[in-house]
């Protein structure tokens, strides 16, 4: 169990592992409700369409540098 604080504007920070087995990123819909002496959450829905982790989604125009790039090389001596 992990435990954070509330801003001074109520707002709270779900823990990273927390959202990502959730599904909830930004856009995210979030339902609370008050359930004896505790809160509830649940996630109502997520934006579609979206990647995980990201990795991908931005492309070049420039060519790849080889992954044995040695960037020491460019020193000159």
């Amino acid at each position: 169990m992990e435990v954070t604080s509330v801003t001074s504007k109520g707002q709270v920070t779900i823990p990273k592992e927390l959202r990502q087995q959730l599904g909830i990123r930004q856009g995210s819909r979030i339902e609370f409700s008050l359930v004896g002496d505790h809160v509830e959450m649940r996630v109502r829905s997520s934006p579609a369409g979206e990647s995980g982790s990201g990795f991908g989604m931005l492309k070049s125009r420039r060519a790849s540098v080889p992954t044995d790039f040695d960037p020491a090389t460019l020193l000159k001596r």
